[in-house]
C-alpha cells in the first residue's frame, strides 16, 4: 500500500513584534510619508533614488544624504495583476502591483494601483497616492495609487430660439406643404437647397424659386453609435442627401434600411410625417429611405 506524504506545518512568528533601526534615510523616508510627503535621496551621479537607499546600487559609492521631494504624481512602467486579492495584500479587489516611477524620480517605487479592471493598466498610465487618515510612519501610510482623472461625464442641455430670416421661413414653409423648396442662381444657372436669396458661388442675388422633387441621392454618410431621439434605431446613418436637380447635398437622417447596407449612390426619397402632424420645421421629414433604385454615379451637376 502506498504510504501518505508526511506533512508538517510550521510558522515562523514574533508575538510581541519584530524591531529594527531604520538609519537615518530610511528614518528619513518613513518620516516624511508620516506627513504625507514622499521623499528620493540624490546620489553622487546627480540621480534621485526612490524608495531611497544607504548606497548607489550602480557604483556602491554612499548616497549625498540630500532628500529631494518627488511627485506625488508619477508614471506605471510595468505592473502585474492580482485578479484574487488575499488576507494580507492592501486591497480587497482586483488591483495591481506596479512600479511607478514618481516624478523628479530616476528609479520606480512599487505599490498597489486601484485600477478599475486589468484593461485599465496601461504603460505610461498617471497615478497619484491615495494617503491614509492616520498615519504612523511605514509605507502602508500611502494605502493605495489612484489613476489620474482623463476623462469625465456631464449632463448637457441648452436651449435657445432660432429666428428664421426670409429666405430660410419660406423653405420651412415648403417643408410644411411637404415640398423641397430651392432657389436658382439666374447667372451660374446653379439650384441651391434649402432655398436662399443670395448665391454663394458668384454672389448674384437669388429670385426664382423652384420646386425640386423629395428624391436624391446619397454622396457621402456616417454610422453613428449615440442614441439620437430623431433616429429610427441605434446605430443610425446622417447622411449629406443631394436631391434631384440640385447642386448642394443636404444633410439628413436615412432609414428603412440596417445602418451597413448605406453607400454612396444609394437612391433615396423623403418619408414625411402626416400632413396634419406638419409645422414649420424639418422634423415633417422623418428620414429619407432607399427607393430600390439602381445606385446613381456621382459627380455630375443636377445629379
Amino acid at each position: 500500500m502506498p504510504s501518505e506524504p508526511l506533512v508538517a506545518e510550521h510558522a515562523l512568528e514574533f508575538p510581541g513584534g519584530y524591531t529594527r533601526t531604520t538609519g537615518p534615510v530610511i528614518g528619513r523616508f518613513l518620516t516624511e510619508l508620516r506627513e504625507g510627503r514622499i521623499v528620493g535621496v540624490r546620489t553622487a551621479e546627480g540621480r534621485v533614488l526612490v524608495p531611497p537607499l544607504e548606497y548607489d546600487p550602480d557604483t556602491g559609492e554612499p548616497v549625498t544624504g540630500e532628500f529631494v521631494e518627488v511627485g506625488p504624481a508619477g508614471t506605471v512602467t510595468g505592473w502585474a495583476w492580482v485578479a484574487s486579492p488575499r488576507k494580507d495584500h492592501p486591497l480587497d479587489r482586483p488591483f495591481a502591483w506596479a512600479l511607478i516611477k514618481l516624478d523628479g524620480a530616476d528609479t520606480a517605487l512599487v505599490h498597489a494601483v486601484a485600477a478599475d479592471s486589468v484593461k485599465a493598466m496601461r504603460p505610461g498610465m498617471r497615478v497619484r497616492p491615495r494617503f491614509r487618515g492616520e498615519r504612523v510612519g511605514h509605507i502602508t501610510d500611502i494605502a493605495c495609487f489612484v489613476p489620474e482623472v482623463t476623462t469625465m461625464r456631464a449632463p448637457i442641455r441648452t436651449e435657445y430660439r432660432v429666428q428664421p430670416g426670409r429666405s430660410l421661413s419660406r423653405f420651412l414653409e415648403g417643408i410644411r406643404d411637404g415640398v423641397f423648396l430651392g432657389g436658382r442662381c439666374t447667372r451660374c444657372d446653379k439650384v441651391y437647397v434649402p432655398f436662399r436669396t443670395s448665391c454663394p458661388s458668384c454672389g448674384s442675388a437669388i429670385s426664382e424659386e423652384v420646386e425640386v422633387p423629395d428624391t436624391g441621392t446619397v454622396t457621402t454618410f456616417a454610422i453613428n453609435n449615440l442614441p439620437d431621439p430623431r433616429a429610427p434605431e441605434v446605430p443610425f446613418v446622417s447622411a449629406y442627401i443631394l436631391l434631384d436637380g440640385t447642386d448642394v447635398p443636404m444633410i439628413a437622417l436615412v432609414g428603412g434600411v440596417p445602418a451597413h447596407e448605406v453607400r454612396q449612390g444609394m437612391r433615396v426619397k423623403a418619408v414625411w410625417v402626416s400632413p396634419e402632424e406638419r409645422t414649420l420645421s424639418m422634423a415633417n421629414v422623418r428620414w429619407f429611405a432607399p427607393t430600390g433604385e439602381p445606385d446613381a454615379e456621382l459627380g455630375g451637376p443636377h445629379a
